[in-house]
């Protein structure tokens, strides 16, 4: 029988004086112990018992310290482990330290010392113990069990990233419209993986400056430019080991992508200021909105890093493609909020859920999420109707079949606005108030690079 008790010693020594004075000096100070003669009663207390830490001496006779310590690692979870050594014997310790032991102490030890370093390693213990939980928690929030479907093309995209995953070097390509959910399967690659105890580094690429993204990618040395006051881990650094996400990797600056390349190709970089390169296990996964082929023939992106990240694709579909997902989707994230913001929630009514159907979903999966939480925060113990819904203002009663991006405007003219760049500017500044701000969703629909908006002040 296993019973977990709580700051549990088993002390092992062979000198019975010194025995009974450790554990009542121990049982004084709160610990449960259990104190014996030799490293065989010890095994037997083992397989009873489980403990919490092990203080056993070097020298006894029939199985030493070591002996016993090497039993232990090879029967048992990773229990704490001290070893008491002789005064003098030195060697001893250091051996047992390379063996898998976590302190010792010499002989003869104050008892200060002695209770200073079993608060260290149960403290310690306490702290991989909570690390694992916290582990647990993330693996769980980014299983794939959470991506709920039933869609045919989303079940496709989830079994290719399955086999994926168990790939831990191969390159991964997700393609989707933004809110389609490639960060969140990103995630899920890498906790299924066998990289999931490492990092996993989002590298979002729309939101660095150009003249910062060598520094931010790579990292830099101390006085390696103005204002490179400290030393400077990048990136690629701290996902040694685990997953690095290079979201919008389409937004990347082109003078970037020969550098990236041979991060992907080599494993290396050069941090700015450094003369030697550094090296980096990590498996890159690469995310996009864009048509990155269209982008290689628009000189906009190099064809040569396009072929070596699309090594294996992924393409996510928008939710108006995926329909049939939405109830699950609303019940999914209803059972979330109800534990999140605790209220029972009671549901959604039919008119609100037919409204939810038929709607467009621009911001797909995120905008739908979104639109739940505000739901969630104004509804008061009833079901969740249309007037709850934030799309309720853009609703047009179209089903989601219909072509979003078949926009109709009208452009008037006057003879201070026919030349070309007021046309031009016209037509962004409708268009960009048809997709509601949406900058990413009017490139999309003109097909342009979405910082014609940002050049033209739109």
């Amino acid at each position: 029988m296993n019973t977990k008790i709580h700051n549990r010693i088993l002390f092992v020594d062979d000198e019975a004086r010194l025995r009974e004075n450790i554990a009542e000096i121990l049982v004084l100070n709160g610990f449960e112990v259990t104190a014996l003669c030799n490293g065989k009663e010890a095994l037997k207390a083992l397989d009873e018992y489980t403990f919490d830490l092990i203080i056993a001496d070097y020298l006894m006779p029939e199985m030493n310290g070591l002996e016993l310590l090497s039993k232990v690692r090879s029967r048992y979870d990773k229990i704490p482990f001290i070893i008491l050594t002789a005064y003098g014997t030195i060697e001893s310790a250091v051996e047992a330290i390379k063996k898998g032991a976590d302190d010792y102490l010499q002989k003869p030890f104050d008892i200060e010392e002695m209770l200073f370093a079993i608060n260290r390693v149960l403290d310690h213990k306490r702290l991989n113990e909570d690390n694992k939980k916290l582990r647990e928690s993330i693996q769980g929030l980014y299983s794939f069990h959470n991506i709920v479907t039933r869609s045919e093309s989303m079940i496709k995209a989830l079994t290719m990233a399955k086999k994926a995953a168990q790939s831990p070097n191969t390159t991964i390509a997700i393609y989707g419209e933004s809110g389609t959910g490639k960060e969140v399967l990103a995630r899920a690659i890498h906790y299924l993986g066998e990289r999931m105890h490492n990092r996993f580094v989002v590298v979002n690429c729309t939101a660095i400056p150009h003249t910062l993204f060598e520094s931010e990618l790579f990292g830099h040395l101390k006085g390696a430019f103005t204002g490179a006051d400290t030393e400077r881990e990048g990136m690629f650094g701290l996902a040694n080991g685990g997953t690095i996400l290079l979201d919008e990797i389409g937004d990347m600056p082109l003078q970037m992508q020969p550098k990236v390349l041979r991060v992907i190709q080599e494993r290396s970089f050069i941090r700015l200021g450094a003369n030697t390169p550094t090296y980096t296990d990590c498996r890159v996964i690469v995310a996009t909105h864009r048509n990155l082929e269209e982008l290689v023939k628009e000189g906009a992106f190099r064809e040569d890093l396009y072929h070596r990240i699309n090594v294996f694709p992924i393409y996510l579909p928008p939710l108006r493609e995926r329909i049939e997902d939405i109830p699950l989707l609303v019940e999914h994230y209803l059972d979330i909020l109800r534990r999140s913001i605790g209220k029972p929630l009671h549901g959604i009514s039919q008119k609100a859920m037919d409204m939810l159907l038929k709607y467009h979903w621009p911001g797909n999966i995120r905008e739908l999420k979104n639109c739940l939480e505000r739901a969630a925060i104004l509804v008061d113990n009833e079901l969740i109707r249309p007037e709850h819904l934030s799309i309720m203002d853009k609703y047009t009663g179209k089903t989601a079949d219909s072509n979003p991006r078949s926009l109709h405007i009208d452009i008037d003219l006057n003879d201070k606005e026919t030349s070309l760049d007021s046309i031009v500017d016209n037509v962004l500044q409708k268009i960009l108030k048809k997709c509601e701000g949406n900058r990413s969703l009017a490139a999309d629909i003109l097909k342009v690079n979405r910082k014609m908006f940002y050049r033209r002040g739109q």
